[in-house]
Protein backbone atom coordinates (compact mmCIF):
# COMPACT_ATOMS: atom_id res chain seq x y z
CA UNK A 1 0.00 0.00 0.00
CA UNK A 2 1.24 3.51 -0.83
CA UNK A 3 1.88 5.93 1.48
CA UNK A 4 -0.60 8.23 0.82
CA UNK A 5 -3.45 5.52 0.48
CA UNK A 6 -2.34 4.62 4.20
CA UNK A 7 -2.60 8.24 5.22
CA UNK A 8 -6.82 8.58 3.36
CA UNK A 9 -7.36 5.61 5.46
CA UNK A 10 -5.93 6.94 9.19
CA UNK A 11 -9.35 6.80 10.07
CA UNK A 12 -12.40 4.88 11.61
CA UNK A 13 -14.80 6.85 8.85
CA UNK A 14 -16.25 4.75 5.69
CA UNK A 15 -15.76 4.43 3.44
CA UNK A 16 -12.39 3.12 4.31
CA UNK A 17 -10.52 5.54 1.23
CA UNK A 18 -11.95 8.63 2.25
CA UNK A 19 -9.76 11.44 2.74
CA UNK A 20 -9.37 13.46 6.00
CA UNK A 21 -6.23 14.40 6.43
CA UNK A 22 -6.84 17.25 9.59
CA UNK A 23 -8.41 14.30 11.54
CA UNK A 24 -7.65 13.73 15.16
CA UNK A 25 -8.61 10.80 16.98
CA UNK A 26 -10.89 11.57 19.83
CA UNK A 27 -9.54 11.04 23.43
CA UNK A 28 -13.25 10.53 25.12
CA UNK A 29 -14.87 6.40 24.88
CA UNK A 30 -17.89 5.88 23.09
CA UNK A 31 -20.01 5.53 26.45
CA UNK A 32 -18.64 8.67 27.93
CA UNK A 33 -20.26 10.54 24.97
CA UNK A 34 -23.12 8.19 24.52
CA UNK A 35 -23.63 9.17 28.57
CA UNK A 36 -23.29 12.87 28.20
CA UNK A 37 -25.49 12.79 25.27
CA UNK A 38 -28.51 10.67 27.10
CA UNK A 39 -28.42 11.82 30.76
CA UNK A 40 -28.55 15.63 29.20
CA UNK A 41 -31.58 14.46 27.34
CA UNK A 42 -32.86 12.46 30.73
CA UNK A 43 -32.68 15.37 32.91
CA UNK A 44 -34.48 17.60 30.34
CA UNK A 45 -37.41 14.89 30.39
CA UNK A 46 -37.53 15.14 33.91
CA UNK A 47 -37.58 18.86 33.67
CA UNK A 48 -40.45 19.37 31.30
CA UNK A 49 -42.51 16.53 32.60
CA UNK A 50 -42.13 18.16 36.09
CA UNK A 51 -42.71 21.84 34.49
CA UNK A 52 -45.93 20.27 31.98
CA UNK A 53 -47.81 18.61 35.33
CA UNK A 54 -48.65 22.04 36.86
CA UNK A 55 -52.11 23.73 36.38
CA UNK A 56 -51.13 26.22 32.83
CA UNK A 57 -53.29 28.85 31.50
CA UNK A 58 -55.85 26.82 30.08
CA UNK A 59 -56.26 24.31 32.74
CA UNK A 60 -54.23 20.89 33.34
CA UNK A 61 -52.37 19.26 30.37
CA UNK A 62 -53.01 15.60 29.78
CA UNK A 63 -49.90 12.71 29.73
CA UNK A 64 -49.72 12.71 26.32
CA UNK A 65 -49.95 16.46 25.66
CA UNK A 66 -46.57 16.28 28.84
CA UNK A 67 -44.79 13.74 26.95
CA UNK A 68 -45.23 16.27 23.34
CA UNK A 69 -43.60 19.09 24.98
CA UNK A 70 -40.61 16.50 26.68
CA UNK A 71 -40.36 16.05 22.75
CA UNK A 72 -40.01 19.49 21.80
CA UNK A 73 -37.53 20.36 24.95
CA UNK A 74 -35.28 17.62 24.29
CA UNK A 75 -35.63 18.78 20.52
CA UNK A 76 -34.71 22.28 21.39
CA UNK A 77 -31.74 21.27 22.98
CA UNK A 78 -30.75 19.07 20.36
CA UNK A 79 -31.19 21.09 17.43
CA UNK A 80 -29.90 24.20 19.01
CA UNK A 81 -27.21 23.22 20.83
CA UNK A 82 -26.08 19.96 19.28
CA UNK A 83 -26.34 20.13 15.70
CA UNK A 84 -25.74 24.40 16.51
CA UNK A 85 -22.25 23.51 17.00
CA UNK A 86 -22.33 21.34 13.93
CA UNK A 87 -23.56 24.19 11.80
CA UNK A 88 -21.07 26.90 13.50
CA UNK A 89 -17.93 24.75 13.30
CA UNK A 90 -18.02 22.04 10.71
CA UNK A 91 -15.31 22.93 9.31
CA UNK A 92 -12.58 22.47 12.19
CA UNK A 93 -14.77 19.36 13.91
CA UNK A 94 -12.54 16.92 11.90
CA UNK A 95 -9.61 18.11 14.15
CA UNK A 96 -11.09 19.75 17.43
CA UNK A 97 -11.08 18.02 20.25
CA UNK A 98 -14.27 20.03 22.37
CA UNK A 99 -16.70 18.02 23.62
CA UNK A 100 -19.12 18.24 20.79
CA UNK A 101 -16.98 18.14 18.62
CA UNK A 102 -16.21 14.47 19.56
CA UNK A 103 -19.64 14.04 19.79
CA UNK A 104 -19.66 14.53 15.83
CA UNK A 105 -17.05 12.78 15.36
CA UNK A 106 -18.45 9.63 16.82
CA UNK A 107 -21.44 10.41 15.14
CA UNK A 108 -19.73 10.02 11.90
CA UNK A 109 -18.61 6.58 11.88
CA UNK A 110 -22.50 5.97 11.66
CA UNK A 111 -22.46 8.56 8.94
CA UNK A 112 -19.38 10.39 7.28
CA UNK A 113 -20.87 13.33 5.84
CA UNK A 114 -20.34 15.05 8.88
CA UNK A 115 -16.93 14.87 9.73
CA UNK A 116 -16.65 15.60 5.36
CA UNK A 117 -18.84 18.55 5.79
CA UNK A 118 -21.15 17.20 3.17
CA UNK A 119 -22.83 20.09 1.31
CA UNK A 120 -26.33 19.10 2.03
CA UNK A 121 -25.51 18.24 5.87
CA UNK A 122 -24.43 21.58 6.54
CA UNK A 123 -27.06 23.08 4.74
CA UNK A 124 -29.98 20.91 6.52
CA UNK A 125 -28.02 21.52 10.20
CA UNK A 126 -27.62 24.94 9.98
CA UNK A 127 -31.66 25.56 9.01
CA UNK A 128 -32.62 22.82 11.73
CA UNK A 129 -30.96 24.53 14.41
CA UNK A 130 -31.55 28.26 13.78
CA UNK A 131 -35.36 27.14 12.64
CA UNK A 132 -36.31 24.00 14.19
CA UNK A 133 -34.73 24.53 17.61
CA UNK A 134 -35.85 28.01 18.79
CA UNK A 135 -39.57 26.96 17.41
CA UNK A 136 -39.70 23.63 19.97
CA UNK A 137 -38.74 25.95 22.55
CA UNK A 138 -41.33 28.43 21.49
CA UNK A 139 -44.11 25.28 21.04
CA UNK A 140 -43.56 24.43 24.32
CA UNK A 141 -44.41 27.99 26.12
CA UNK A 142 -46.75 28.23 23.73
CA UNK A 143 -48.55 25.55 25.58
CA UNK A 144 -47.68 25.98 28.67
CA UNK A 145 -49.31 29.78 28.10
CA UNK A 146 -52.17 28.20 25.84
CA UNK A 147 -51.44 29.96 23.29
CA UNK A 148 -54.06 29.95 20.41
CA UNK A 149 -51.13 29.09 17.74
CA UNK A 150 -49.20 26.58 19.56
CA UNK A 151 -50.92 23.68 17.25
CA UNK A 152 -49.91 25.63 14.47
CA UNK A 153 -46.23 25.93 15.84
CA UNK A 154 -46.21 22.43 16.29
CA UNK A 155 -47.56 21.58 12.67
CA UNK A 156 -44.66 23.38 11.48
CA UNK A 157 -42.03 22.40 13.08
CA UNK A 158 -43.13 18.57 13.04
CA UNK A 159 -43.39 18.92 8.89
CA UNK A 160 -39.63 20.34 9.06
CA UNK A 161 -38.44 17.74 10.88
CA UNK A 162 -40.24 15.27 9.19
CA UNK A 163 -39.02 16.88 5.64
CA UNK A 164 -35.53 16.92 6.92
CA UNK A 165 -35.33 13.28 7.96
CA UNK A 166 -37.08 11.91 4.94
CA UNK A 167 -34.28 13.82 2.80
CA UNK A 168 -31.63 13.17 5.44
CA UNK A 169 -32.54 9.09 4.50
CA UNK A 170 -32.98 9.60 0.91
CA UNK A 171 -30.10 11.28 -0.18
CA UNK A 172 -27.96 8.99 1.59
CA UNK A 173 -30.07 6.28 0.07
CA UNK A 174 -29.23 7.41 -3.23
CA UNK A 175 -25.59 7.21 -2.24
CA UNK A 176 -25.63 3.75 -1.37
CA UNK A 177 -25.25 3.88 1.91
CA UNK A 178 -21.17 4.17 1.80
CA UNK A 179 -20.85 6.94 4.41
CA UNK A 180 -21.39 3.96 7.21
CA UNK A 181 -20.28 0.11 7.50
CA UNK A 182 -23.65 -1.17 6.37
CA UNK A 183 -25.10 -3.38 8.61
CA UNK A 184 -22.72 -2.56 11.73
CA UNK A 185 -24.99 -2.91 14.67
CA UNK A 186 -23.85 0.50 16.90
CA UNK A 187 -23.02 2.37 13.50
CA UNK A 188 -25.81 1.64 10.98
CA UNK A 189 -28.46 -0.19 12.83
CA UNK A 190 -28.21 2.44 15.73
CA UNK A 191 -26.63 5.70 15.20
CA UNK A 192 -27.98 5.94 11.57
CA UNK A 193 -31.49 4.45 11.63
CA UNK A 194 -32.85 4.62 14.88
CA UNK A 195 -31.44 7.53 16.05
CA UNK A 196 -32.97 9.04 13.01
CA UNK A 197 -36.23 7.59 12.37
CA UNK A 198 -37.22 9.20 14.98
CA UNK A 199 -37.61 12.20 13.57
CA UNK A 200 -39.71 10.53 11.45
CA UNK A 201 -42.11 8.53 13.34
CA UNK A 202 -42.64 11.10 16.16
CA UNK A 203 -43.12 13.71 14.05
CA UNK A 204 -45.84 12.07 11.67
CA UNK A 205 -47.75 11.64 14.93
CA UNK A 206 -47.47 15.35 16.06
CA UNK A 207 -48.88 15.96 12.37
CA UNK A 208 -51.75 13.53 12.25
CA UNK A 209 -51.91 15.35 15.70
CA UNK A 210 -52.28 18.79 15.03
CA UNK A 211 -54.14 18.33 11.70
CA UNK A 212 -57.13 16.99 14.13
CA UNK A 213 -56.66 19.31 16.32
CA UNK A 214 -56.69 22.19 13.72
CA UNK A 215 -59.68 20.66 11.64
CA UNK A 216 -61.67 20.52 14.83
CA UNK A 217 -61.10 23.67 15.34
CA UNK A 218 -61.97 24.89 12.31
CA UNK A 219 -65.57 22.43 12.03
CA UNK A 220 -66.54 24.24 14.94
CA UNK A 221 -66.09 27.73 13.89
CA UNK A 222 -67.49 26.96 10.24
CA UNK A 223 -70.65 25.68 12.65
CA UNK A 224 -70.48 28.64 14.72
CA UNK A 225 -70.46 31.19 11.94
CA UNK A 226 -73.13 29.32 9.65
CA UNK A 227 -75.67 29.73 13.11
CA UNK A 228 -75.31 33.44 13.14
CA UNK A 229 -76.12 34.22 9.49
CA UNK A 230 -79.01 35.90 9.01
CA UNK A 231 -81.59 34.12 7.43
CA UNK A 232 -82.59 34.53 3.57
CA UNK A 233 -85.95 35.81 3.48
Amino acid sequence: MSKGASQATNHPFWPRDLSIPNYIQNDRSMSEIITFLFSVSGVLLLVAWALTGQKVSGGQLSGWRRLALCWFTVSGFIHSVIEGWFALYYPIIPSDQSFLSQLWKEYSKGDSRYVIADNFTVCMETVTACLWGPFSLWIVMAFLFNRSYRFVLQLIVSLGQLYGAVLYFYTEHRDGYIHSEYGHPIYFWFYFVFMNVLWIVIPFILIVDSWCQLSSTQAFSDKSGSKHKPKSK
